[in-house]
């Protein structure tokens, strides 16, 4: 039984990974609702999803109980399923792939690019053949994909362009906010996102007939009872309530103070980072315009092994700071293995995907966090790589 404390144990004591920026003005929108006669879907999702489809530039916003189930619904709504293959990644957002093999069709891990953890176009040429009938592009921790070559691919082979912007709501790529680009694209508002309903989530696209497929499949209207086609496809159970909704509401109307007051946090991280030898400074790649950190994300160096970061997470924990791998790589996963190399899922098939995944640590990051917070974490992080790595440098 592993008795070692929490950050839910003591969460005063704790500096903890992620922290929702809540206000009053959530608790009345969540409290005008639960005085409301409707707590299920209702006119707060509507609003929602017509001020954040606004925000983003897109004509339709289809609102959902999860990230993994906006994604679910996103494919099938382009009638993905057994038989086809869609390319993502397996490093970042774990649901997308997930997603794939829930609609009963096989993920294609392709590589990702070094600096920014996002897919990268070439390889994900490479991973293009006749079954393929989608590609995921990930904005990874708040990096805008290259979007437009991903476009320009997506066309030229006649397959799907998905948006995964679950972690990087704000983020701007030439001129435009992402979410902005893909046939569909997904957002997550579970934590550590900087729009936190708790959970969540949302379907953007410009496509009438794609709109109304995924309100038809991600649940049925009392409306659709007398509907002489309502069995034709079975929905899911998918649908936000309006109180997630009105807490939504409430985040996106404050978005704007949200992501300032988070920039003030990464500036803390930057200057405090000074004092590590060898640093190489956030990475903004062609095109990029604006990133919004999901979580403060660092690399560690080459002499630094997936069980070194084991050890360092430990270390800060002793401190009480909350600490974690950014992402655990899927095609290591046991529901991956059986798909095989074809498919990218074994070990050593994707270089620069295990040579990131196995060294990226996320600190906390969140609204909360103050300068000398900020410092104290840091200092204790350098001791940690220090007694673990033997004084080697860590990279953003």
């Amino acid at each position: 039984m592993d008795t070692r404390a929490t950050p839910a144990d003591h969460d005063e004591d704790w500096i903890v990974l992620t922290d929702p920026d809540v206000s009053g003005l959530e608790l009345e929108r969540v409290l005008g609702v639960l005085r409301s006669a409707c707590l299920s879907s209702g006119p707060q999702v509507e609003d929602f999803e017509a001020e954040f489809a606004a925000r983003h530039g897109r004509t339709y916003g289809v609102a959902t109980a999860s990230g993994t189930l906006a994604m679910s619904l996103a494919l099938r709504a382009l009638g993905i399923g057994p038989g086809d293959e869609v390319i993502a990644t397996s490093y970042g957002w774990h649901q997308a792939a997930h997603a794939i093999l829930l609609a009963g069709a096989t993920p294609n891990f392709a590589e990702i690019d070094y600096w920014s953890g996002c897919i990268s176009p070439s390889a994900a040429a490479e991973r293009i053949r006749p079954s393929t009938r989608a590609l995921i592009g990930n904005n990874c921790n708040g990096h805008p994909a290259a979007w437009k070559a991903l476009r320009e691919l997506a066309d030229r082979h006649g397959i799907a362009l998905i948006e995964d912007s679950t972690e990087a709501i704000g983020s701007r790529y030439l001129g435009r906010p992402v979410g902005s680009f893909g046939d569909l694209s997904v957002f997550d508002f579970s934590q550590p996102g900087a729009l936190c309903c708790g959970e969540g989530g949302m379907v953007l696209t410009d496509d009438p007939r794609l709109a109304t497929e995924l309100r038809y499949l991600r649940a049925h209207r009392l409306a659709d009872r007398r509907s002489v086609s309502i069995g034709s496809r079975v929905p899911l159970q998918a649908g936000m309530s309006d109180l997630t909704a009105a807490l939504g509401l409430a985040q996106l109307e404050r978005l704007d103070e949200i992501l300032a007051r988070r920039k003030q946090v990464e500036a803390s991280y930057r200057d405090a980072m000074q004092s590590f030898e060898g640093l190489k400074p956030p990475y903004l790649g062609p095109d990029v315009d604006e990133v919004h950190w999901m979580l403060y994300v660092v690399h560690l160096g080459a002499r630094f092994s997936a069980s070194a970061r084991a050890q360092i997470v430990d270390d800060l924990e002793a401190d009480l700071i909350e600490a974690a791998p950014f992402s655990a790589l899927l095609h290591q996963q046991f529901a991956y293995q059986a798909l095989g190399e074809a498919f990218n899922c074994r070990r050593g098939c994707l270089k620069n995907t295990e040579r990131i995944g196995d060294r990226s640590l996320a600190l906390p990051f969140h609204s909360q966090l103050g300068p000398d917070e900020v410092k104290f974490l840091v200092k204790t992080l350098k001791d940690a790589c220090t007694n673990v790595g033997a004084g080697a440098a860590i990279y953003l």
